[in-house]
C-alpha cells in the first residue's frame, strides 16, 4: 500500500537529516586550538607603593571539620577564630571553601600593628597544618588576601577572619586605603594659632566650635589686658577666624580589581597644590594601569574648606 506524506512532515524530516555520516565525519582534518600562552607576571611599577618586606608574616590555621554558632563559640574560648578560605579567581565567583580556624592572639597582633584597612589590603602566606606546633604537618600552603574581618564592637577582638587565596592569575576586589601627604605645602590649609585643621567626616563640627570657644577666651584676655596696660589691641574673633581651613576627607579607602601580583598596600594623595575651595576626586589618583577602577571616577576623595574671610582673602589675591 502507498504511504503518501504531508509537505510538513517531509519538510521535517529533511531537517533531522544528517550531512555527513560519521565514518564521513572522521575522515575530516580535526583543526587543534592553539595553545594559550600564560599571561606576562605583572610587577610593581617604580614610583609606586609597594609592600614592605619587614611586614611579611605566615599566619598559621588547623582545619575545621564543622561551623555554626556553637562550634564557633568553642574556638573562640579556645583562643582560636573561626575562619574560611576560599578561590574567587575572577573578583565574582568563589569556590573550593575550607574551614580553618587561626590564632586570635597572631591575627590580634597583626591588626594592630598595621591597622584594619592596611591588614585587608595585604596579603599573606597561609599554612594549613594538622596541628599547631612544630609537629603539625603542612595540609596546605597557598597566598590569601584578608577579605572580610569582623571586631568586637567593645573589645576589638577578632571573631572571624575570612581568606581568599591569591595566585598570580587571580583578580581580587580590594578596598585599597588612602594616605594623605603634602599637608605642609598645601596652599589652602592655614594655621590657626599653631594647629592645622584636618577633619574627617563630622569631627570637623565638634573641632571647629571647641576652636571657636578657645579664640573667644583668648579675645577676653586681650581685652583684659587692654584694660590693664592701656595696650592698643586691634583684634577680634573673626579676624582669628578669617585665615582658618580645614581639610575634609570623605573617602579613606577606594575600591579597585587588582590582580594578585600588584595588589598596592596603599596609595598616595598629593595635596600639595589643593587650594581652598578645591576637591580631588577618585579619578586624580594615581595607580598602577592594571588596576580596575570600581567606583564611580567623578566620585570625590577629599576638599579642603575655608571660611568666608579665606575665601575673600584668596579672591583678593
Amino acid at each position: 500500500m502507498l504511504l503518501r506524506r504531508s509537505p510538513e512532515t517531509l519538510r521535517v524530516g529533511i531537517l533531522r537529516l544528517r550531512y555527513f555520516s560519521n565514518s564521513a565525519a572522521a575522515t575530516i582534518p580535526q583543526h587543534e586550538p592553539a595553545p594559550i600562552e600564560p599571561l606576562p607576571r605583572l610587577e610593581y611599577l617604580e614610583g609606586f607603593p609597594r609592600p614592605d618586606p619587614k611586614h611579611s608574616e605566615t599566619i598559621t590555621a588547623i582545619p575545621r571539620d564543622k561551623s555554626g554558632k556553637n562550634i564557633s563559640s568553642k574556638e573562640r574560648k579556645a583562643g582560636r577564630v573561626p575562619s574560611i578560605v576560599f578561590e574567587q579567581e575572577d573578583g565574582q565567583h568563589g569556590g573550593n571553601k575550607r574551614l580553618i580556624s587561626v590564632q586570635t592572639k597572631q591575627i590580634r597582633k597583626l591588626v594592630d600593628h598595621l591597622g584594619r584597612s592596611f591588614f585587608l589590603s595585604r596579603l599573606f602566606e597561609l599554612e594549613v597544618l594538622s596541628e599547631f606546633g612544630d609537629s603539625g604537618d603542612i595540609i596546605e600552603k597557598v597566598r590569601v588576601l584578608p577579605r572580610k574581618l569582623h571586631l568586637h564592637s567593645a573589645t576589638d577582638e577578632p571573631l572571624n577572619v575570612t581568606f581568599v587565596r591569591a595566585p598570580s592569575s587571580a583578580l581580587l576586589k580590594i578596598d585599597v586605603p588612602l594616605i594623605f601627604r603634602g599637608e605642609d605645602a598645601s596652599p589652602g590649609l592655614r594655621k590657626v594659632n599653631g594647629c592645622r585643621c584636618i577633619c574627617t567626616g563630622q569631627t570637623w563640627e565638634f573641632i571647629l566650635a571647641v576652636l571657636m570657644l578657645s579664640l573667644a577666651c583668648l579675645h577676653r584676655l586681650l581685652l583684659v589686658a587692654k584694660e590693664s596696660f592701656g595696650t592698643t589691641v586691634n583684634l577680634s574673633l573673626f579676624d582669628l577666624m578669617a585665615t582658618s581651613a580645614y581639610l575634609n576627607t570623605i573617602n579613606r579607602t577606594v575600591k579597585y580589581l587588582c590582580p594578585a601580583d600588584i595588589i598596592p598596600p596603599y596609595i598616595d594623595v598629593d595635596l600639595s597644590e589643593l587650594d581652598v575651595g578645591q576637591k580631588l576626586i577618585m579619578r586624580d589618583l594615581k595607580v598602577h594601569p592594571a588596576l580596575r577602577l570600581l567606583q564611580s571616577p567623578d566620585q570625590p576623595i577629599c576638599n579642603i574648606i575655608g571660611s568666608r574671610g579665606a575665601r575673600e582673602s584668596k579672591k583678593s589675591k
